[in-house]
């Protein structure tokens, strides 16, 4: 039945009796959603080796996935609306426990990337419904506080998770259960959400935007696909430039079509607000940093310090740490200070861990240089995220709860997608250029101080996207906003 919210004496509305053990399955939820962007990364070598996929394809064992979860969560975040919170939110979590199994029984490469893809699909639905559900759950507004900071610790968190748990999964077991996992964690998430998770969904006319929700995930998909060309082949190829510019004709059509709909996929009053807009720019330019980071830390852990698949996630753990502490610290002083100033603090902080990565050494240097940095962008990273929310989903009104909520999924997958493509792009010029600068035999040590070189290029890039996101903020959000949507969302 639909969720209502009966006032108590004050004329206040009535809390929920199960909130917390709601938050507790969203959760679970959430965090497997989000770290499935990465459980593959560590696991994706030995994968390969199996189902005989070449270096060329590899890729998109984590690029079909963010493809389909960026490109679809606007269409998901207006089924979540109009269909049922709770209902999309239970089709979702079945969905993507039967496309993990698909996955992971792949014998080949293409059936894979299908089953990435899928997951991708029912991902797209659980994210907003997760997000939402929150908001409407929790109309108590130092409470919904506490809810977002538990939320933007597991949305930060669950990349470095993912890899981790990609470890010691592929190190004791093998690269198909970095899959499987998630079929168990998926039904009994279902099971608990029945008794516990309340079901409410906008009031109005049940139409959706077909049109665009075709062009925005073609268009995305051309944008993230130029940009994955370009790492491959260069950007000198005629392939690459059309990709990216057929992505842009696309979006840019979106938005034409999404100011003429009656029944917009994205209404652009969500976007058009200064400080929500400034609060999706900020995602976009942080995912895209964050990822890219990550990425290449994963690299270097491998290639240059030597580490196994288990020492290589283990060695996430204190950037995971940072993230979750920080939210749980922060929480409670976003209705304290707004979300501004933490926005600001944690990108600052992020960006001081990042270029501390310039000193990264082309062997040994964890303590000295990677642990501090992790620790910084892992504590900045986890109070930008747990303040994000607040400023994306305020005085939203209800019946956009959903699609605000995926926005903010949205901006950071797509940055998730486009970010790692485009440093990665920067990463192959740069050790191009430094092998080639140095002619004749290529001794392995000439080749360690190649790569680093080319880290130290892609963490400069971060640097900049890290820095672009805290300008947005700066100078985008204006308000002292509260914890999140009005309470009569439900």
């Amino acid at each position: 039945m639909t969720m209502r919210t009966d006032a108590t004496s004050q004329g206040a509305p009535a809390l929920d009796p199960r909130r917390w053990q709601a938050l507790t399955v969203i959760s679970v939820a959430t965090l497997m959603v989000v770290l499935d962007a990465s459980v593959i990364n560590i696991a994706l070598p030995q994968a390969q080796i199996d189902l005989r996929i070449s270096d060329a394809d590899r890729q998109w064992a984590v690029t079909a996935y963010a493809l389909a979860f960026g490109g679809l969560l606007l269409l998901g975040g207006r089924i979540v609306d109009f269909v049922g919170r709770k209902r999309v939110f239970l089709i979702g979590l079945v969905g993507f426990a039967a496309a993990s199994m698909l996955a992971g029984i792949a014998p080949d490469g293409a059936t894979l990337f299908a089953g990435r893809a899928l997951q991708g699909v029912f991902a797209a639905l659980l994210a907003p419904a997760a997000l939402s559900l929150i908001a409407v759950t929790f109309t108590d507004a130092r409470e919904r506080a506490k809810a977002f900071g538990v939320y933007g610790a597991l949305q930060g968190a669950g990349g470095a998770i993912g890899l981790i748990a990609g470890g010691v999964l592929t190190e004791y077991t093998t690269w198909r259960w970095c899959l499987f996992v998630n079929a168990p964690i998926s039904l009994a998430a279902a099971l608990a959400a029945v008794p516990t998770v309340r079901e409410s969904r906008a009031e109005g006319e049940r139409r959706y935007d077909i049109p665009g929700a075709v062009l925005v995930t073609t268009g995305l998909v051309a944008l993230v696909w130029g940009f994955t060309h370009a790492a491959e082949s260069g950007w000198t190829t005629i392939l690459t430039w059309l990709l990216l510019a057929a992505g842009l004709v696309l979006l840019a059509a979106f938005v034409l079509v999404e100011q003429r709909t009656t029944h917009p996929l994205l209404p652009l009053r969500v976007v058009l607000d200064r400080d929500r807009a400034g609060a999706f720019l900020a995602s976009l330019l942080t995912g895209a940093g964050m990822f890219g980071l990550l990425l290449f830390l994963t690299y270097y852990l491998q290639v240059n310090l030597g580490y196994q698949p288990l020492h290589a996630g283990l060695a996430f753990l204190p950037f995971s740490a940072g993230i979750i502490a920080a939210a749980s610290f922060g929480a409670p002083l976003v209705p304290r200070l707004g979300p501004k100033p933490l926005m600001a603090v944690g990108i600052a902080v992020t960006l001081a861990g990042t270029l501390w990565l310039l000193l990264v050494q082309p062997t040994g240097g964890y303590l000295p240089v990677v642990l501090p940095s992790m620790v910084l962008t892992g504590l900045g990273l986890g109070v930008f995220f747990v303040a994000l929310p607040n400023t994306a989903l305020s005085a939203v009104d209800p019946s956009d709860t959903g699609v605000a909520s995926a926005m903010i999924s949205t901006t950071q997958q797509v940055g998730g997608a486009i970010g790692p493509a485009l440093l990665n792009t920067l990463y192959i010029s740069a050790l191009t250029g430094f092998l080639a600068g140095h002619g004749g035999t290529v001794t392995r040590a000439v080749q360690l101080d190649g790569y680093v070189h080319g880290y130290r290029v892609a963490f400069t890039a971060s640097a900049v996207l890290f820095a672009l996101a805290l300008a947005a903020v700066g100078l985008l959000v204006r308000t002292q906003r509260g914890a999140g949507p009005s309470a009569s969302a439900a």
